[in-house]
C-alpha cells in the first residue's frame, strides 16, 4: 500500500487522467441504472404495490391485464381455496380526459382508469383528500401527478369520447400503471366504460382483468385444476406480463452489460500500458529483492484506491445530477442497484489490473538491468 500511495502522488497527471475515465464510466453507469429503473417505476409502479403474491388470469392471457376477462364472481371461490387470505378484482383501460371544471386549462391528459373494491388490500393510502366510496361510484382517487398538470381536489374529468365523468376527491402518491398516471375508480364505474360498447364484455357477468391473491404457497396448478379458464401466477409474473416491461428492462439490461464489459477492456489497457512503461523499475525492485507477490499487491492496491475514489465520485455525480432533471425524467435511483453496480465496477477494475500483475511476473530482472545500462 505504502509503494501504491507513493506512486499515485508522483504521477499525479497520470492517475487523474486514468481516474476521469474512471469517474465517466461509473457516473454512466448509474445514470443508465437510474433510468432503467425510473422506467421500470412508471411501467409497473401500481403493481408493484399491491400487497398482493399472485395474481390470477383468464388461461391463455400470457400473465397480462389486457388480454385477460374473468367473471368477478370468481373472487370468492379463490378465496375459499388453501393458503389464500385474501382476493380482490382489479379492472385496467387507458383512457384521455380533461378538466371539466370552471377551469381555464382545458389539457388532455392521457391515464390509467383502475377499477377496484374501495376498501380492499388493492386501494393505495390517500395522501391527501378521502379515500373511494363504494356508495359514490363517481368519485376517484389520482396519482399526484396530475396535481403539476394543474388538476386538483373537486375537479371533474370528463372521459373523451364517453359520457362518463369522474370526481378527483383524493391523490395518492407514486402509483403510476403502464407509463401513466393511475386513478383508481370502483369496479362498476370502471366497467362503464370499458364495455360501454354492447357485447364488448363477451357475455361475462360482472367482467374484471384480474383478481389478486394474499397468501404465501398457493397452489397454481391446483386454481388451474378447479377453474378450467384460469391461470395463476406470482406478482413478478405478472409484473413482467405487462406491455413493454420487458422489453424495456431487457434494453437497459444489455446497454449495462456492453458497458460493463467495454469498462473492463479499457481499464485493462490502461493499467496493461501503464505496467509496460515501468516494467525497467519493476525490474530494478525484482532485483534487489521485491517479490512478485509485493509488488502484484502493489498495482492491485493502487488501482483499488483509485477505483474506489472514482466510483464514489461517479455516485455523487448521479444524485447531483438527479436533483437537475425536469421531473418529466423517468430516473429513479434504487440503493440496492447503486451498491451493486459499484462493487461490480470495483471488481472489473481490480479483474482488469490481474493483467499487469500477469505481466509483471514475467518480467526478467537482469533483462531489465541491461535496458537502464
Amino acid at each position: 500500500m505504502f509503494l501504491a500511495i507513493k506512486e499515485l502522488k508522483h504521477g499525479k497527471l497520470r492517475f487523474l487522467m486514468i481516474g476521469v475515465i474512471t469517474v465517466l464510466i461509473a457516473w454512466l453507469v448509474f445514470i443508465l441504472s437510474g433510468l432503467g429503473n425510473g422506467l421500470s417505476t412508471l411501467s409497473a409502479a401500481t403493481f408493484k404495490n399491491m400487497d398482493a403474491n399472485y395474481v390470477t388470469f383468464e388461461d391463455g392471457s400470457r400473465s397480462s391485464m389486457s388480454r385477460s376477462l374473468l367473471s368477478e364472481s370468481l373472487v370468492e371461490k379463490l378465496e375459499n381455496q388453501t393458503n389464500v387470505s385474501a382476493a380482490s378484482a382489479m379492472g385496467a383501460t387507458m383512457g384521455t380526459v380533461l378538466n371539466n371544471s370552471e377551469s381555464d386549462d382545458k389539457e388532455k391528459v392521457d391515464i390509467a382508469i383502475l377499477g377496484i373494491t374501495p376498501g380492499s388490500f388493492l386501494e393505495p393510502n390517500v395522501i391527501d383528500g378521502k379515500p373511494l366510496q363504494a356508495k359514490n361510484s363517481l368519485e376517484v382517487i389520482a396519482n399526484d401527478t396530475l396535481k403539476k398538470k394543474g388538476f386538483k381536489i373537486g375537479d371533474t374529468l370528463k372521459i373523451e369520447g364517453s359520457l362518463e365523468k369522474m370526481k378527483i376527491v383524493g391523490f395518492v402518491k407514486n402509483e403510476t400503471y403502464n407509463h401513466l398516471p393511475a386513478v383508481f375508480t370502483t369496479l362498476d364505474k370502471w366497467r362503464s366504460i370499458q364495455f360501454a360498447a354492447p357485447g364488448s364484455d363477451k357475455g361475462i357477468e360482472k367482467p374484471v382483468n384480474g383478481i389478486m391473491l394474499q397468501g404465501e404457497n398457493v397452489d397454481s396448478a391446483k386454481i388451474k385444476q378447479l377453474f378450467k379458464n384460469t391461470e395463476t401466477v406470482t406478482k413478478a409474473a405478472a409484473i413482467q406480463g405487462m406491455p413493454g416491461y420487458k422489453e424495456e428492462n431487457g434494453t437497459i439490461t444489455m446497454m449495462l452489460a456492453f458497458l460493463l464489459a467495454i469498462s473492463a477492456f479499457v481499464l485493462g489497457v490502461f493499467f496493461y500500458v501503464l505496467t509496460l512503461q515501468k516494467s525497467n523499475q519493476f525490474g530494478i525492485l525484482k532485483a534487489i529483492g521485491a517479490s512478485n507477490r509485493f509488488l502484484g499487491r502493489a498495482i492491485v492496491s493502487q488501482v483499488f484506491l483509485l477505483s474506489f475514489i472514482s466510483i464514489v465520485v461517479g455516485i455523487l455525480l448521479t444524485y447531483g445530477t438527479a436533483l437537475i432533471l425536469p421531473d418529466e425524467m423517468p430516473f429513479s435511483l434504487d440503493l440496492k442497484l447503486v451498491v451493486l453496480y459499484a462493487l461490480l465496477l470495483l471488481v472489473i477494475s481490480i479483474l482488469s489490473s490481474l493483467v499487469s500483475v500477469r505481466k509483471i511476473t514475467k518480467i526478467d530482472p537482469l533483462q531489465a538491468i541491461g535496458r537502464m545500462e
